[in-house]
């Protein structure tokens, strides 16, 4: 194929960020007001994130060419505290529904749950959709899936490799991130070529030695990229990261001066920040025992695959603990995003056989996710009320993130030198970043999409577009059920939890639909202190008398009216008020 030589363009030097007095432009459409798509042109491909654009997790992107799709990426979104008692949010699969049978691969970027974790909602509905990828992110996927008993079509692919799948040619580059054997992906078609990063950063010093193939970059760049996907999440961070290996010092400084047990908590995937730890508890002489379940068997994965060295005797069972002196003890767990559940916050919460006191270090060792800082602020401030030091990347360098600079994604633009950009993985603000810096490189701002989950992107005749938008919701995942929870049901959790819940009982009088005594309250979580019940059952007993006998036919009317005006009159007097049920009852 004969290179396309784009036009000379200016540039943008590593590491540089717009100029402080560099005006943003709004480059975002009216995005819900977009109509679906049309059917896709002939010789057109069409890009269509259901995930991970706007927000930082669930991310799946679908592409659609002759007749057929493929998707890249099938991952989760943790919940925040406006959205209690959800486990997991899934992307919206509505869009796809009706051709599961199209499908001709599902391709996974690197091991991490935003990006792996709904592959089993997913095979649920096609189980036999090929997934391909590398050795660990298999791995860590076929494991998940056997726990749902599905068995997966596996497709192992390494750096440098290509495969056919369907009409989408696909080609491999090795990419550094926060967890081993992550991949972007090169997506050949006759409408052009995409690039896809993934999660990538450019670490100079990687622990494991697997740096990001910029030279891969620059042949695709030279062959001609024509819409580049680019990771967006730290395109608000000026410069270039630090590297893994810098954060060794200050973890090897938490071991060696720690006067008790030092607890760990990370990721369960990350397995370049464990190898760092479990090097520093063996060289301070100390045990390691890892808890979570999660935690204990993707480390047995990387062990198993070679990806963990761990040396003979360091790890011990958790419960050989207790007979150990506390200045030998490392414990690994799950729970650096603040997950009610997991084991972190059940010691800080004292509901984990796992006591926490003085003495005790507790070691954060991972970034702090969009959403989550409420929560990981509140252990941490548990845990020092228990007496634990803790120490994070706000007070030492223990953590680095796993997602190229500003410096680094300038570096990009300028090797590969796409057509198109399209920003992916990150919230609004990240995603607009990122489109500032591509266009600040030289790349014409017609040419920079800024897109949303479900926004579809057509390419044709070399250029990117807006096209429409299909159906991407939030899938929330609540216990077994799927989808079985909905926004009214998460405000509903949220006055209960916040306000508490007020539950009138009426008895009513069947010929006059009016009260017979005077209502009689029952209150949970909500404290009368303003004597408000009381002039909210005087506000239902005058709304009851304005209501004309035939507009009432049953008592679940008569409830309605009583719901209705007890909670009008406590918000007035009450910023939130409580939930209210009303029982009505015949005399």
């Amino acid at each position: 194929m004969l290179a396309r030589h784009h036009p000379r363009r200016p540039t943008l030097a590593p590491g540089a960020t717009p100029y402080p007095n560099h005006e943003k432009v709004d480059r975002v459409p009216l995005l819900n007001d977009l109509k679906p798509p049309a059917p896709l042109s002939a010789g057109a491909l069409r890009v269509t994130p259901l995930g991970g654009l706007g927000e930082v997790g669930r991310n799946m992107t679908l592409f659609e060419h002759a007749g057929k799709l493929l998707i890249v990426d099938c991952g989760v979104l943790f919940p925040d505290e406006s959205q209690p008692g959800v486990d997991v949010i899934l992307p919206d699969f509505t869009a796809i529904r009706d051709r599961l049978d199209d499908v001709s691969a599902l391709v996974l970027t690197h091991g991490h749950e935003d990006h792996i974790g709904a592959v089993p909602y997913l095979l649920k509905e096609r189980p036999d959709i090929p997934i391909i990828g590398s050795e660990l992110t298999l791995a860590f996927v076929a494991a998940k899936l056997k726990e749902h008993r599905i068995q997966p079509r596996t497709v192992h692919v390494e750096a440098g490799d290509t495969h056919q799948a369907g009409p989408f040619g696909l080609e491999f580059l090795a990419v550094n991130h926060s967890i081993p054997d992550g991949l972007a992906v090169a997506v050949r078609t006759s409408a052009g070529l995409v690039l896809h990063t993934g999660d990538f950063k450019m670490d100079q010093f990687p622990l494991d030695g697997r740096l990001t193939d910029l030279r891969h970059f620059a042949r695709l760049g030279e062959e001609g990229v024509d819409l580049f996907l680019v990771d967006s999440t730290n395109a608000e961070v000026p410069g270039f990261l630090m590297s893994e290996r810098d954060l060794t010092p200050a973890i090897e400084e938490v071991f060696s001066t720690a006067p008790r047990r030092v607890i760990v908590s990370s990721f369960a995937s990350h397995v370049h920040r464990i190898q760092q730890v479990l090097d520093a508890a063996h060289a301070s002489g100390r045990k390691v025992a890892f808890v979570g379940r999660s935690m204990v068997r993707n480390m047995k994965i990387a062990r198993d695959l070679g990806y963990l060295n761990i040396p003979r005797g360091l790890v011990v069972d958790f419960k050989k603990l207790g007979s150990m002196p506390e200045n030998k003890i490392t414990l690994i767990c799950t729970g650096s995003q603040g997950e009610p559940m997991a084991a972190l916050a059940r010691m800080a919460n004292n509901d984990h056989e796992i006591s926490l006191a003085q003495g005790d270090t507790v070691l954060l060792a991972s970034s702090l996710i969009p959403g989550n800082e409420n929560a990981i602020y509140g252990i941490i401030n548990k845990l020092i009320d228990l007496g634990a030091t803790v120490v994070h990347k706000g007070n030492a360098k223990v953590h680095v993130s796993g997602h190229a600079s500003a410096g680094e994604l300038v570096y990009c633009y300028n090797i590969v030198r796409p057509r198109n950009v399209m920003p992916v993985h990150g919230e609004s603000k990240h995603l607009q970043a990122n489109a500032e810096l591509a266009i600040r490189t030289g790349i014409p701002e017609k040419n920079v999409v800024v897109a949303r989950d479900g926004v579809t992107v057509d390419l044709l005749d070399g250029r990117a577009s807006i096209s429409g938008k299909v159906r991407a919701d939030l899938v929330y995942v609540d216990g077994a059920a799927v989808s079985g929870t909905h926004e009214r049901t998460l405000a509903e959790r949220r006055t209960l939890r916040d306000s508490g819940v007020i539950t009138a009982v009426a008895i009513i009088d069947p010929d006059t639909n009016n009260l017979a005594e005077p209502l009689e309250f029952l209150t949970r979580g909500f404290v009368d202190n303003q004597g408000a019940l009381k002039a909210a059952a005087e506000a239902a007993k005058a709304a009851l008398a304005r209501e004309k006998t035939g507009k009432i036919d049953d008592l679940g009317d008569v409830e309605n009216v009583i719901s209705s005006a007890i909670t009008r009159r406590l918000r007035r007097i009450y910023r939130q008020p409580p939930a209210v049920i009303t029982v009505a009852i015949d005399a």
